[in-house]
């Protein structure tokens, strides 16, 4: 007997008929002999209405009553599961965040998790077999009494940290899609599933593109080393396959330590919503850098791949990247220092688009990185900056070349399937 949490996404409870397709899932795993916890999302579309009505109310509104709005999906969902199970005949009842409860700081609309008291749950898992169907994305903050939300894939992230507090034994992701891919299948086709997967890997992933796992979510997984797996809730829950002993079908996260043989490059991650900032003939002396990215970080504009020129004749270039969304406030942001950095000139560009180049058997394997250069440059893709660090390679190019360097890459590396 195992104990699980099973988290299901927006489209895997969209409507009635899915949510019953759902509690067949978790009914297999309690007829399994499994103490099961299962935290939901609200219904696919519902958190977007529920945010418009907000804005619609007002736009500057109060972040508290935002929560108290869009936190109402995930009530709705829990409660519905919890029904249908119990319509099938198995104990079941719908937790909110605040009646674990799931502690949060004040940060309205982005909380973090400070704490999660599972000890409710474990007595009606033990004393009665009872599933507890939780509300995903939300918590409380103890000190106001307040609803906090976690941010979107806030879900994903209220799952791993209930896995952690209940110390279960597994963590499932239940998604629309079936594991974690090489890369974007729909960029790539002979892109193929990976059976496992380390923390560090996918946290690289998360964090430089791919889709399937929310950031935070990976990074509670990796601290508190909760297996996890990512799996299709579309897969038929009475399919023979569901019901054999050891790991389900998808892609199982795990410690690099359970990976017996690491392949060089895991996966190749790509994120098109990159912009680049260059400020030229910057003055070379102490400080300087620092006087261009401490009022970048002061207006919370998150900066990446960072390269300076060789200096020449007293000054320099600076280029990184930005998010595109804040691309015109660092720009605006450095416009403002201007006098006191002393550069000569902004440029920019958003048509940019970031490929990155993951794998933890990089760490013993040298060429990685010469191999990308050498085949992207036989295919005229010129790369604009470069970062790394122990298990990745990150660069940046063109957008236009995006589709024709992920092939290019997933291909030398002995990803297609």
């Amino acid at each position: 007997m195992a104990r699980l949490v099973m988290k299901f996404g927006g489209t895997s409870v969209a409507n009635v008929e899915r949510i019953r397709n759902v509690a067949r899932h978790v009914k297999r795993e309690v007829e399994a002999g499994h103490q099961v916890a299962v935290v939901v999302s609200a219904m696919s579309g519902k958190t977007n209405e529920l945010v418009g009505w907000c804005r619609e109310a007002s736009v500057l509104h109060d972040p508290r009553e935002y929560d108290a709005i869009v936190a109402s999906g995930e009530q709705v969902t829990s409660g519905l599961l919890a029904i249908v199970l119990q319509d099938m005949g198995i104990p079941a009842r719908s937790w909110q965040g605040w009646q674990l409860p799931i502690s949060t700081d004040d940060a309205h609309g982005s909380a973090r998790i400070l704490d999660v008291n599972g000890d409710a749950l474990v007595a009606g898992m033990e004393n009665g077999g009872e599933v507890a169907v939780i509300a995903g994305f939300q918590g409380v903050n103890l000190a106001t009494g307040r609803i906090a939300t976690l941010g979107r894939g806030g879900s994903d992230t209220s799952a791993v940290a209930v896995a952690a507090a209940i110390k279960a034994d597994r963590c499932d992701i239940y998604t629309d899609v079936d594991g974690v891919y090489t890369t974007d299948p729909r960029i790539v086709p002979r892109a193929k599933r990976l059976d496992k997967i380390a923390f560090e890997e996918m946290l690289e992933m998360a964090s430089l593109g791919a889709k399937v796992l929310q950031v935070r979510s990976v990074e509670l997984a990796m601290v508190h080393k909760v297996r996890t797996f990512v799996r299709s809730s579309f897969t038929d829950p009475d399919a023979p396959e569901l019901k054999t002993a050891g790991d389900p079908p998808g892609t199982l996260i795990c410690d690099e330590e359970e990976i017996v043989e690491s392949e060089v490059v895991t996966g190749i991650a790509f994120a098109r919503d990159e912009a680049q900032v260059s400020i030229r003939r910057v003055p070379d002396k102490p400080g300087i850098a620092a006087s261009v990215f401490v009022p970048l970080a002061e207006a919370n504009i998150n900066v990446d791949m960072i390269v300076q020129n060789i200096s020449a004749e007293g000054f320099t270039d600076i280029t990184f990247t930005v998010p595109t969304a804040d691309f015109e406030r660092a720009k605006a942001t450095l416009a403002a220092v201007k006098s006191e950095v002393g550069f000569e000139t902004i440029e920019g560009a958003t048509d940019v688009v970031k490929i990155s180049i993951i794998g933890i058997g990089m760490r013993s394997h040298a060429g990685v990185a010469a191999k990308a250069f050498k085949a992207l440059s036989e295919r005229a893709i010129n790369i604009r900056a470069i970062s790394t660090s122990e298990i990745k390679i990150s660069i940046l190019i063109d957008a236009a070349y995006t589709e024709l360097a992920v092939r290019t890459l997933h291909s030398i590396y002995g990803l297609d399937a």
